[in-house]
């Protein structure tokens, strides 16, 4: 398995580069033409009217109409998970007593063999949310061809979808979740834990604030992965309370949302605008990021206050023992880490994070970092990259159907005041990354400085509302579904997530910010530069 894994990372980075070349000798869709015509042919027809918009654009091109209620479909499948999940565990079970009544006559059969089950195996599968989107794009890939062509599929997956973050988070999952990288970090938040004695209560606080804080400067993937892994260790292992398990995740998803609003670089959604509408980092961290500080902040401090008794309980509780020997698990061993080693797998997660965007020169590091991992594996815990390649299976298949998402999303961000436009963000993040609804509204002509500023802080509040909201999401979940037993339900994780994204929304939009809207000023900041040049 070991070597399939690395054999299909050294495939994606020889192949990929060459399929997307392939692709660029294919002619475009129809669909994708018109909708980069749309809005010229509601010109000329004076179509003005939001729902006229969509009604015009789902009659001239059907196609796009059918591939977003195939998304609908997809996300009302999530929600689905767990009682498909709760039939396959069925059917196993039964398949597993009726082996085992028959054992005698399949004696020739290995035990591991003799227990599988085809229909419990697929049914596990179509209840894998990681898994969901990938099985609506098989349906999409169907229509597309029945509409089309192979020949447009081919252009639109190798020539418009584009995998760039799904291969950054899988990668930068796989080196965050090491045991050198838990170790230093934990190192870290260590010393602000002790201020609070290093009971469990000032460990929750410490990785639900300072993690998502630390995503601004080591991208929200890989501090989603930290703190889902140290929550994990930390908490989740001693068997929490169904309201605290699912507090605290949907806490985690919120703060980590807003935590990587500090920089211009790190959080995919302001990535998507920050060269087209000129943002800094030091205009996002006064005008974004001190608000978001605030809100982690106030949010992780009420939650403690809800469930401090049970903090307080878990101070009892003794570290991992799976195998009752007396001696801590393997991979919670104390034993020093030599610095060298440290120093190696920052270096790895550094370069990952530097050339995030240029997929040849990560994947070309995570293979030297593959190999290093290898030569020193007496001071390493084995990567479980299962949830890795799960979450960008998942975040694949999201590009895969966002693409085709603006047709209807462009009319609506573009004919939203203000306030509407921040509210009608959070809601849309929830139904699709928020890193498309800002890319969309990127796009739309003439939206002013306040709109701008709106767009970008709903699109960032309601980054915890679903696992599809955000795309560090996915990551976070998959570490800690282990914990929830048939699955994570997404009804309760947008209830525990709605009263941080409430305080969030009293930070980002209540309190008044006069200086906010200036960021976005683009005329008067170019004004400005030719002033100071002169």
């Amino acid at each position: 398995m070991k070597h399939l894994l690395k054999l299909l990372t050294v495939v994606a980075f020889f192949v990929l580069p060459s399929l997307s070349h392939a692709a660029s000798d294919l002619k475009e869709p129809e669909f994708l033409k018109k909708m980069g015509n749309f809005e010229s042919m509601e010109s000329a027809q004076n179509i003005t009217g939001v729902w006229d918009k969509i009604a015009f654009r789902a009659k001239e091109e059907p196609f796009l109409a059918i591939a977003s209620v195939i998304f609908l479909l997809a996300i009302l499948h999530t929600f689905l998970a767990i009682p498909i999940t709760k039939y396959a565990h069925k059917v196993q079970h039964e398949h597993d007593e009726k082996i085992k009544k028959h054992a005698a006559d399949d004696a020739t059969m290995p035990e591991e063999q003799r227990m599988v089950s085809f229909k419990g195996t697929i049914l596990h599968f179509f209840g894998e949310v990681e898994a969901v989107f990938g099985i609506w794009v098989v349906a999409l890939i169907a229509v597309m061809v029945a509409f089309y062509d192979k020949a447009a599929v081919e252009y639109y997956i190798g020539h418009t979808v584009n995998f760039t973050e799904p291969l950054f988070v899988f990668v930068i999952m796989a080196i965050a979740s090491t045991r050198p990288v838990l170790r230093f970090a934990e190192s870290c938040m260590s010393r602000v834990a002790a201020l609070g004695k290093n009971t469990p209560a000032a460990w929750w606080l410490t990785i639900l604030i300072i993690a998502p804080i630390l995503g601004s400067f080591i991208t929200e993937p890989g501090a989603m992965t930290i703190a889902a892994m140290l929550l994990a260790r930390k908490f989740y292992v001693l068997n929490p309370s169904s309201k605290f398990a699912y507090a605290t995740l949907g806490l985690l998803f919120v703060n980590v949302s807003i935590g990587g609003v500090l920089t211009h670089f790190a959080a995919p959604p302001v990535i998507m605008v920050a060269k087209p509408w000129g943002l800094t980092t030091s205009e996002m961290f006064l005008h974004y990021g001190l608000k978001a500080i605030s809100a982690i902040v106030v949010s992780s401090l009420v939650y403690f206050l809800v469930f401090r008794k049970e903090l307080k309980a878990m101070a009892s509780n003794r570290i991992a023992d799976s195998d009752q020997d007396g001696i801590c698990d393997w991979k919670d061993r104390t034993d020093d880490i030599p610095l060298v080693i440290t120093i190696s797998h920052l270096f790895f997660m550094a370069w990952t994070v530097l050339t995030a965007h240029t997929p040849g020169l990560f994947m070309g590091g995570f293979l030297f970092f593959l190999a290093f991992k290898k030569a020193t594996q007496h001071h390493q815990n084995p990567i479980d990259l299962r949830s890795p390649i799960l979450v960008g299976f998942f975040l694949a298949a999201l590009v895969t159907h966002g693409g085709l998402q603006g047709w209807w999303l462009a009319p609506i961000i573009g004919a939203l005041t203000e306030w509407p436009l921040f509210f009608g963000a959070t809601v849309l993040t929830g139904f699709n990354d928020n890193a498309a609804i800002t890319f969309l509204a990127s796009q739309v002509n003439g939206l002013g400085p306040a709109l701008k500023y709106a767009v970008l802080a709903g699109a960032v509040t309601g980054g915890g509302l679903t696992v599809i909201a955000n795309a560090p999401n996915p990551a976070g979940q998959s570490i800690l579904s282990r914990f929830f037993g048939d699955g994570v339900s997404p009804l309760k994780v947008l209830l525990a997530a709605l009263l941080p994204t409430f305080i969030t929304i009293f930070f980002f939009k209540v309190i008044k910010d006069d200086g906010a809207n200036k960021i976005f000023d683009m005329p008067a900041k170019e004004a400005a530069a030719d002033t100071k040049a002169h």
